[in-house]
């Protein structure tokens, strides 16, 4: 029997979006629920301790108010911090993670230059060096911090100017040539990150492989769902909550292109900050 309930996302801003776009794919029937704590944006910037604090605070708000039968935390920031705490607190939830995809980036490298582009936050986390302690030892892995990179997806995506050279400076570090290799694989460890994907493509003094998490979390959020994904067409349109309350028509728009409407009209309370 399918249990009922949403599949909550969970990011900072909107760059979950790119991972809620592929489980819509995967599981077409689901009711989906969108949660951004843009009022806390850029989260890779928050003393630890107060961060954690907040994300588990707000979870035990979205968790009794909406009870999900899956919760994904789309941001790599927020699960390497507080995933193992929200999973205890909430035992009977099944939460989805998402970690810098540095497994299978080693898996796939030629060269064995791999960059990890993410936030400062997770750069300085000790699950990512356990990441690379465990998965790519044979391999020279470059952390690549970006204290600006997400906020510029943001205004991208929203329809705000960033210039190349910008863009360019951000994610230059990630290019290494060393004993006549070069990088040929940059983890995109922010799920921001792929929104400027296309970019960074154009942009990127050689080619590499950008890895984007998004499909194998979806499918993670499948074998986790098994039995109990819906099975017929939700009745409820599926929605988004930004916990600032904006009432920005761009942002409408944007969410609109996601299949989303934005819930803070439609009667649901932004979290107090």
């Amino acid at each position: 029997m399918t249990r009922p309930g949403p599949v909550l996302f969970f990011d900072s801003g909107i760059g979950g979006l790119t991972v809620l776009r592929e489980a819509r794919y995967l599981l077409p029937y689901e009711h989906l629920i969108y949660v951004a704590d843009d009022a806390a944006f850029p989260i890779g910037r928050w003393p630890e301790a107060d961060l954690k604090a907040r994300i588990l605070a707000l979870f035990a708000e979205l968790i009794a108010t909406h009870r999900p039968k899956a919760v994904v935390i789309a941001c790599n920031t927020a699960f390497t911090l507080a995933g193992e705490a929200l999973r205890e607190a909430h035992p009977r939830v099944p939460f989805v993670g998402t970690v810098p995809a540095i497994k299978p980036a080693a898996e796939r490298t030629s060269s064995g230059l791999i960059s990890v582009l993410a936030t400062p936050g997770t750069v300085r986390r000790a699950y990512t060096r356990g990441l690379i302690d465990s998965f790519a030892g044979r391999c020279h892995v470059r952390l690549v911090g970006s204290d600006t990179l997400a906020e510029l997806a943001e205004r991208h995506m929203r329809g705000g100017g960033v210039a190349d050279e910008v863009l360019l400076a951000e994610i230059s570090d990630c290019f290494v040539e060393r004993d006549g290799q070069r990088t040929d694989i940059v983890v995109l460890a922010c799920t921001h990150y792929p929104l400027l994907a296309n970019r960074f493509r154009r942009i990127a003094p050689w080619p590499v492989d950008w890895l984007d998490p998004a499909e194998a979390i979806a499918r993670q959020l499948v074998r986790v769902l098994g039995p109990n994904a819906a099975e017929i067409p939700a009745q409820t349109p599926d929605c988004a909550i930004f916990t600032s309350g904006p009432q920005d028509p761009a942002l409408r728009r944007l969410l609109a292109g996601f299949g989303l409407v934005l819930a803070n009209e439609h009667g649901v309370r932004p979290q107090e900050t």
